[in-house]
């Protein structure tokens, strides 16, 4: 039962090594992001709207709510 794990921990680290080796981007810094970062006035942009809408949406939603009639 022993050898069993032995083996199978072996051959999830193997495959999770060939993955990583074959599949990576290089190591280039922003190379696996969504999202372009070679414009900085769009990403600029982008990161405005993002976090934009995250913190204004709990004050919209409250002025919804208390708007209703």
């Amino acid at each position: 039962m022993l050898g069993l794990a032995r083996v199978s921990n072996k051959l999830g680290r193997n495959v999770m090594t060939n993955f990583i080796r074959n599949h990576s981007h290089g190591g280039v810094p922003g190379e696996n992001l969504p999202f372009d970062i070679s414009n900085r006035y769009k990403l600029t942009a982008y990161f405005i709207v993002f976090v934009g809408s995250g913190l204004s949406a709990p004050f919209l939603i409250t002025r919804h709510q208390l708007l209703k009639k």
